[in-house]
């Protein structure tokens, strides 16, 4: 057992849980139930039990990232030795108790899959124990969904690219089908299929590749039949920048330019678990950039779906060119909302880091509703201008558009890019650039933003009665 312990209320712990000798061991141990202070109690609760003391710091201090950290202890504590463990919130207030069941399963994961010596103990459940808890029945259920899609953006993000090209992950949907048929279809598009609708932008990043591109649509439909959420994920499988390369160092990492493509995945998958009763279709812009004879040339004009033209000036500015052509297709389900989720610039990293992703869209009632659900996940954006004053950064002298801005304010017009495909309904742009995976030691993919995207339909759901 777990204990969580309230640094202000150390004294009162001995007479709460009549633990052996406790008064002897924290003073021996100088435990002061510090912020993710940890004291082994291994046989002083009963002679079978492994248990330890966790510390709060001070409970009136505690904040959403404080409350993350306390977690990951947690799981550092007893990783790689239980199955189960049971985690004690008597001294946690309860309005962090849903934060902390979904901190406590996202600091859980792992990843092994292509290590030939795995984990002998994989944490399989976790127990929490309250007397009294605001959580409900259908919050855990939603805490236990989301999860599940996390693991599964996650699971998809780490996967390199000679595993996870566009074809897989349009497999991968097909087995999420085949698991809920009563609730999820789908529909995948060839290239000769989005030539025939005259996705030029979309197929000039992917013919670079010997893998064909795919555009991958799941319709998720449960109890009613209003208008769709939209959700578009950027899934480039690898990117090389093409014939714009990208310096050597570091590009393994750029098998994570399909994190958006995950995130969608993962919260369809998260919505049949869910059952969450709402029209959603999630649809994938799947394409591997890559230099070959083939490749598109800096200064090459292709025509969108839409009839503009583009210039593509950088053949590494590619998700906007898969993108926009995604965009334009997915009017045909009739939207209440579009959200497209992307890696899209290294200017969000740069503007934001890895704390918050850019949100972008001129819509304020939909920013604010975003805002709240990243509140209240605690996976937060940051709202970024999108305004027609940025434009003019993208006139070419040769066609409607180029598909880059020159250097300032790079995420924004990246986001003005996509905003030419997007006038025609409701849309927000989601830039995962900074969050979607972490570098250095800790490199993985987060699974960010499946936590903001369910809370922003579990929002929609109880605002609709």
């Amino acid at each position: 057992m777990l204990i969580l312990v309230d640094s202000e209320q150390l004294q009162n712990t001995t007479a709460t849980y009549q633990i052996n000798n406790l008064d002897t061991l924290i003073e021996a141990s100088q435990f002061k139930a510090t912020l993710a202070e940890s004291l082994s109690l291994i046989g002083q609760v009963n002679q079978s039990s492994h248990a330890a003391l966790i510390g709060l710091g001070k409970v009136a201090e505690l904040q959403p990232a404080k409350l993350a950290k306390i977690a990951q202890t947690i799981i550092q504590v007893t990783q790689k030795k239980f199955k189960q463990i049971s985690v004690d919130l008597t001294q946690l207030p309860q309005e962090f108790h849903y934060l902390f069941a979904l901190f406590l399963t996202q600091a859980s994961y792992g990843y092994d899959e292509y290590k030939s010596k795995k984990n002998e103990f994989v944490l399989e459940q976790i127990d929490l124990i309250a007397t009294h808890s605001v959580l409900t029945t259908e919050q855990l259920q939603l805490v236990q969904a989301v999860q599940s899609g996390q693991n599964l953006a996650r699971d998809l993000g780490n996967r390199p690219g000679n595993i996870c090209f566009p074809e897989y992950l349009a497999e991968q949907a097909v087995a999420l089908a085949a698991e809920y048929p009563e609730l999820l279809k789908v529909t995948v598009l060839d290239e000769q299929q989005m030539a025939d609708l005259g996705m030029g932008a979309f197929l000039a990043v992917s013919k670079g590749s010997e893998r064909p591109g795919r555009i991958i649509s799941m319709e998720y439909q449960s109890e009613r039949s209003e208008a769709p959420v939209v959700l578009v994920g950027k899934g480039i499988t690898f990117d090389t920048g093409g014939i714009s390369l990208k310096p050597g160092a570091g590009m393994d990492e750029m098998k994570y330019d399909m994190c958006g493509a995950a995130s969608v995945l993962g919260t369809m998958r998260a919505l049949c678990e869910a059952r969450l009763p709402l029209h959603v279709v999630g649809t994938i812009a799947a394409a591997e950039n890559m230099p070959s004879g083939k490749a598109t040339r800096p200064g090459d004009i292709v025509t969108t779906m839409s009839g503009q033209t583009v210039e593509i000036l950088n053949t590494d500015a590619e998700g906007r060119l898969v993108l926009c052509d995604t965009l334009t297709y997915v009017k045909r389900f009739n939207p209440a909302l579009v959200i497209d989720i992307a890696t899209l610039t290294g200017a969000c990293v740069v503007a934001l880091g890895s704390v918050l992703t850019g949100l972008f869209t001129p819509d304020d009632k939909l920013a604010a509703e975003l805002e709240a659900a990243g509140q209240h996940s605690f996976d937060r954006v940051w709202r970024m201008p999108v305004l027609d004053d940025y434009q003019e950064q993208l006139d070419s002298p040769f066609a409607d558009i180029g598909n880059i801005g020159g250097p300032k304010a790079g995420s924004v017009t990246a986001a003005c890019f996509l905003q030419r495909f997007t006038r025609e309904y409701r849309w927000a742009h989601l830039d995962v650039a900074g969050t979607a995976w972490n570098s250095g030691t800790n490199k993985g993919a987060t699974g960010r933003p499946v936590p903001l995207l369910m809370q922003f339909l579990a929002n929609r759901v109880q605002s609709n009665g």
